[in-house]
């Protein structure tokens, strides 16, 4: 789990910054909520660090921490999960970005590995209203490029959850962290309209939606490659003075 922290030193980041016109900082925002029986309750930091791993790995940027619990009311009903409001999740990475920006780092790229997290883009949308560089990745179409990449056979709609996406992500990055299970709990509730309402217990006993047998360690090493790339046009984007 050590991969889960930088180990820069403020010369590495000093030294990196030297070399490009805008330093931009990463910054994976997981959750720590149920994903069943065969996933950790950190699954979402976990796909967010890999994720953003994968960014550090092909671009100059400023890893962070993650930040490891956030929005996960819709899975209350599963012990284990701690949510905090979106309130505070807004105020946590408003503040992370105003110190990024007073140690020199004026542009902040937030990974959100969970989709609850619906404040992220309020976020970024009144941030950059105030002329701050800020972005959150990836968007659905990096998502959808990469699970066509992959050979991803779930849709986008249908893998809501536990399932084939996050499954193959784990057996690729941290395959010690599942347990045995996965290969026999699909479950499909592709009609959610009333999700906020009645949260994820409404629709799954098991608390997984999607379909994990799918899941491999060669299409979470795609998925991974493919958000890499699409990371691209964001990195262009955030560091030209345009």
């Amino acid at each position: 789990m050590s991969d889960l922290v930088p180990a820069d030193t403020t010369e590495d980041v000093r030294t990196r910054g030297a070399g490009v016109s805008r330093q931009v900082a990463v910054l994976p925002v997981g959750s720590f909520e149920q994903h069943g029986a065969y996933l950790p309750l950190a699954t979402d930091t976990l796909v967010a660090c890999a994720v953003a791993r994968e960014i550090a790995g092909a671009y100059p940027v400023h890893l962070l921490p993650p930040v490891t619990i956030s929005c996960s009311h819709e899975h209350a009903a599963w012990p284990g999960t701690v949510s905090i409001s979106s309130v505070t999740l807004h105020a946590v990475v408003r503040d992370i970005a105003a110190s990024l920006r007073r140690s020199g780092v004026d542009t902040l790229v937030v990974v959100n590995g969970h989709g609850g997290n619906y404040v992220l883009g309020n976020v970024v949308q009144e941030s950059s209203a105030r002329g701050e560089r800020m972005a959150l990745f990836p968007a659905a179409e990096d998502w959808e490029a990469a699970r066509e990449r992959a050979g991803v056979f779930t849709s986008l709609l249908t893998d809501m959850h536990a399932g084939e996406i996050e499954t193959s992500i784990l057996l690729h990055a941290h395959p010690e962290m599942l347990r045995p299970g996965y290969e026999t709990s699909d479950f499909v509730a592709d009609d959610r309209r009333h999700l906020l309402t009645l949260g994820m217990s409404g629709y799954t006993d098991s608390g997984v939606i999607g379909r994990p047998s799918l899941g491999s360690a060669e299409k979470g090493k795609e998925l991974l490659a493919s958000l890499a790339d699409s990371f691209g046009a964001y990195f262009s984007m955030l560091t030209s003075d345009a």
